[in-house]
């Protein structure tokens, strides 16, 4: 009988150490097709938004110029202090790496890293370049002297320390001078001169621009929003087609009706003309209001959606119960209608703003040169000066500054438990 019983319960352990591992098999193949589901979208988001972004933050720190195309300089100047000028044996380094540089066709690249640094070098380098070449390669002493003969800046201090400056394979030039910071001669930060002080006032404009932007969307887009929610679905439908409808127009052509219609002889003009209500017409084309009216119209939609997906879920009934109870109804509006409607608010308001931080084309044709906004002077280190640095450094800043935004806006959401959308 002890042998029976013992054997039942041998069998009942079996049996469920047998279902605990199929249990285990099934898990594993959820997770295993859960996984598969989203690797694509991991992969997708990886590829198109985070190695981009990784890439652009490592650009503005990354200094290869000189380190690689002036191996021996670079080499004798990581352990000169920068305090007297070099030896002999320096000037024979730079002259050996400007030869090499020069026959590799890697020559200007350095000279135009260490241009950066001060300013009038990349002629000199060039220059000595040139003339090295017209004669061989000699004793350190005799290269010193050809350096020192080609320009006199070869026994000046500054130059070799902006050379040791150059010569790091990283460096936060490009950082501090998106924010109007330099570095001195002995390493310390300093502040840029006036006349090249100009990215913070260009940040400030840009926060500006996209702040009046947001505000007015808000303004505008709420009225609107509402309306859409509460109509009838005919009216609704309608509304909606139009609030849709600069969606499947391309964002170039919407700037350029702008510049259409805004122009002297434009459409706008003619119509206060016509009305007399002005006897000239306005300047409505490369100024500020300009870029403000194309803005707005560019991203209300942004705002509308935003507005209307959450006052659609709003119940009728809290205004019907808070009426009932005596509230006039712009109280009842203003106290229980409009306090469900923040997390639209929120969103909308942080759709646009970082959207509007960003738009390039629109500033760019119908605003006035001190109408630009940080996204020109981007494109404009991308695709003239060919100084991925600079562009790279300006873009971690705006980034910075929309994480900055969005932090403070996570942190005032999760004080008064507020959600996005």
């Amino acid at each position: 009988m002890t042998s029976l019983s013992t054997n039942v319960e041998l069998q009942g352990l079996a049996e469920e150490k047998s279902l605990k591992s199929k249990l285990r098999r099934s898990q594993r193949k959820q997770k295993f097709k859960a996984i598969c589901l989203v690797a694509p979208l991991f992969l997708f988001v990886l590829g198109v938004f985070v190695t981009p972004i990784c890439i652009m933050l490592f650009k503005s720190v990354d200094n290869p110029e000189v380190h690689k195309n002036w191996p021996e300089t670079t080499a004798i100047l990581s352990d000169w202090q920068g305090t007297e000028l070099p030896p002999a044996s320096f000037y024979l380094a730079l002259s050996r790496d400007l030869r090499n540089s020069s026959e590799n066709k890697t020559l200007s690249a350095a000279a135009k890293r260490i241009n950066f640094e001060r300013s009038g070098m990349r002629s000199v380098i060039t220059r000595t370049a040139r003339n090295l070449n017209k004669t061989p390669l000699e004793s350190a002493e005799k290269e010193a002297d050809k350096l020192l003969e080609s320009h006199k800046r070869w026994g000046e201090l500054a130059t070799w320390q902006a050379i040791k400056r150059s010569s790091s394979p990283y460096t936060s030039l490009y950082l501090l001078n998106a924010i109007d910071l330099t570095l001195d001669n002995d390493g310390s930060i300093a502040k840029v001169s006036e006349d090249q002080a100009i990215y913070l006032n260009i940040f400030g404009r840009t926060l500006w621009i996209s702040l009046v932007v947001t505000l007015s969307c808000l303004v505008i887009g709420y009225p609107l929003a509402y309306l859409l929610a509460t109509a009838k679905a005919s009216l609704a439908n309608m509304l909606m087609i139009g609030v849709l409808l600069p969606f499947w127009t391309s964002l170039l052509v919407r700037t350029s009706a702008w510049v259409v219609l805004l122009q002297k002889n434009g459409l706008i003009n003619d119509m206060l003309i016509s009305m007399k209500l002005i006897d000239e017409p306005l300047v409505l084309l490369f100024n500020r209001p300009g870029v403000y009216l194309a803005l707005i119209h560019l991203l209300l939609p942004f705002m509308i959606l935003s507005l209307y997906s959450v006052m659609k879920s709003i119940s009728p009934a809290y205004m019907r119960a808070a009426i009932s109870l005596g509230a006039r109804p712009s109280l009842a509006f203003v106290k229980v209608y409009m306090p469900q409607t923040l997390p639209g608010v929120a969103a909308g308001g942080l759709l646009c703003f970082i959207l509007s931080i960003g738009y390039y084309i629109t500033p760019a044709l119908i605003g006035s040169p001190q109408d630009q906004m940080i996204s020109y002077f981007i494109a404009y280190y991308t695709n003239q000066v060919i100084n991925w640095g600079m562009a790279a450094a300006l873009g971690v800043v705006l980034l910075v500054c929309c994480a900055l935004l969005f932090a403070i806006y996570n942190r005032l959401a999760n004080k008064h438990d507020l959600k996005m959308g």
